[in-house]
């Protein structure tokens, strides 16, 4: 979110990440913003998406200097603070299945983070974005049961192998441990939207979100704050650019649209993810993807536009959650 997002809680985007892949947020669980209930929803979501794929390059920059583990902990320490700051969760009065799902909602959460910045470490974030892409195309056709987007899936993956350039390089010569990388991203994807439907159901408002957060910083603590803890001024500040680009407006933004937006048009717009995490690595990165990189990039793309059109289906999240 991967990207994400987180999506996003991630994107993200990890963004990152369902049709409505903030479930749990009621209407009232922000102040009304009277400016951006006037934008229309579309341009917030974009707004939104924006945000993750340019909060994800420029963690990308973080990498090199503190790791993987030291960036995702950087961004989801500052984002944990000021949520725990401003929802205050409550934590009495759940069953043992409220927090069992919770506990897997936050390992998701955190693991799908380590996973795509991992593979941003090994690949241009275009393409880790993209091949992130799978798990929840994945979910949202077992769910679907709609024999045109088991054909999307295939295309899709038609269009991850393209990407990850596996026709023009030998076998031997392709990133595997990026690839792998983002595949897992997009497992723990898959697996976040399944339980952020669980969680939705379970508690109120943002609590759920709070305490997932927390749970994920807890689980990839140990291996980040080594690193962070040697980070120079400069770069805690990067990092808390990377917590609001990444976590907080996106997700704001999307809460608003989504009071006024269906979740299989937000679905679509969700699917140039990929398209803008390309342009966010072209301009703050400085990586280009050559001509069959885009091919593949425009099947997923084309894919994901297919499977979340299905406007009067139910959400593959809450399906799962059912």
């Amino acid at each position: 979110m991967s990207g994400a997002a987180p999506p996003r809680i991630c994107h993200i985007g990890p963004r990152k990440c369902k049709p409505a892949p903030v479930p749990f947020l009621g209407a009232d669980s922000l102040p009304c913003v009277p400016t951006l209930e006037r934008v229309p929803a579309p341009a917030l979501v974009l707004a939104g998406i924006v945000s993750v794929q340019f909060g994800g390059a420029l963690a990308a920059t973080l990498i090199p200097v503190i790791g993987a583990a030291g960036s995702v902990t950087m961004r989801l320490l500052f984002a944990t603070v000021v949520l725990l700051a401003v929802v205050r969760p409550r934590v009495r009065g759940y069953s043992r299945r409220d927090w069992a799902t919770v506990i897997a909602f936050g390992f998701a959460l955190g693991l799908m983070n380590f996973a795509f910045y991992g593979s941003l470490a090994h690949l241009p974030i275009g393409v880790a974005v993209t091949i992130e892409f799978i798990g929840p195309l994945a979910l949202a056709t077992a769910l679907s049961r709609r024999p045109k987007d088991f054909l999307a899936v295939l295309g899709a993956a038609l269009g991850v192998v393209m990407i990850s350039e596996a026709f023009s390089s030998p076998l031997s010569e392709l990133n595997w441990t990026g690839i792998l990388l983002a595949l897992t991203a997009g497992g723990c994807w898959a697996a976040y939207i399944i339980f952020s439907g669980r969680t939705g159901a379970a508690f109120p408002k943002l609590d759920g979100l709070a305490i997932a957060m927390l749970i994920a910083t807890i689980v990839v603590s140990p291996f980040g704050l080594i690193t962070v803890g040697d980070s120079s001024p400069s770069l805690l500040v990067k990092g808390l650019g990377i917590a609001i680009l990444s976590s907080l407006l996106p997700y704001s933004l999307e809460l608003i649209a989504l009071r006024r937006m269906s979740a299989a048009v937000f679905g679509i717009l969700l699917s140039l993810e990929p398209a803008v995490a390309a342009l966010a690595g072209l301009v703050i990165l400085g990586q280009r993807l050559h001509g069959i990189q885009l091919l593949g990039m425009a099947l997923v793309v084309g894919a994901s536009v297919l499977i979340m059109s299905a406007g009067t289906e139910k959400d593959p999240a809450e399906a799962a959650a059912t």
